[in-house]
């Protein structure tokens, strides 16, 4: 489709992501203290504590800072309390759009959440309205170019799911989210490294939006990305160029 790269667009989120380093610290910290509460502070059975700390690493974060949050989470040090909520809700014209938030004042974040919602364009949901529209999945995205038959007999033995092509030529490796780094980690022994790898919500039906509409939602996208609480925004919306910038 003219205009909606799927590449441009995964690009485009990645740099807004990149803007945003002076969140990353105080998002990772939350990630891992709720991983290691909810799943011990064992690194080798738990991989969501595995991928937060490696995050944290990517980020430049010290090892004091990252052992101190898991000791905080695992009951070893005082620290706060947080939980995971899960926010749905419509952009604009309809699209669909998923907030993870992670929070110590689930007061504070619902009213900063819907008033985002509701002063830029788009409506809070009821939880399940949209979620039915994505997969909750590990995603690897590999750059057009790259070579389509070497990575799918790759990811395929490695225990990918999944090995789409897109017709801008971006591939995407999609897996269990439990599979994500044993995948991920097979595809890189072999040279085969992702622009972009996550566990993620991933939109199973895309909406185009172009002009005025891509602006607007944008705008709502960022906003809610701009909270304290929010950990991640995901959405349906593939936006053209002029939207998106």
């Amino acid at each position: 489709m003219a205009g909606h790269s799927k590449w441009a667009n995964i690009q485009h989120r990645k740099g807004r992501q990149d803007e945003k380093r002076g969140k990353v610290w105080t998002r990772v910290i939350r990630e891992i203290m709720v991983a290691a509460r909810q799943g011990g502070g064992d690194m080798s059975a738990n991989p969501r504590l595995r991928l937060a700390v490696d995050k944290a690493k990517a980020a430049n974060m010290p090892a004091d800072t990252i052992k101190r949050n898991i000791d905080k989470a695992t009951g070893n040090l005082e620290g706060v309390s947080y939980e995971e909520i899960r926010y749905e809700g419509y952009g604009i014209a309809g699209a669909a759009i998923i907030v993870d938030t992670v929070t110590d004042n689930r007061v504070r974040t619902v009213a900063e959440v819907r008033h985002a919602f509701s002063k830029y364009g788009g409506n809070l949901g009821t939880d399940g309205s949209v979620a039915f529209q994505f997969k909750h999945c590990g995603q690897l995205v590999f750059a057009p170019g790259t070579s389509e038959d070497a990575l799918m007999d790759a990811a395929l033995e490695a225990g990918a799911e999944d090995v789409i092509t897109g017709e801008d030529g971006a591939i995407e490796v999609l897996t269990a989210p439990a599979e994500f780094e044993s995948v991920r980690e097979a595809l890189a022994a072999k040279s085969l490294v992702a622009e972009l790898a996550e566990v993620t919500m991933r939109a199973e039906n895309p909406v185009a939006l172009a002009g005025d509409d891509a602006v607007r939602m944008q705008k709502l996208l960022d906003v809610l990305e701009d909270l304290d609480d929010v950990q991640a925004v995901y959405h349906n919306a593939e936006m053209d160029e002029e939207g998106a910038a």
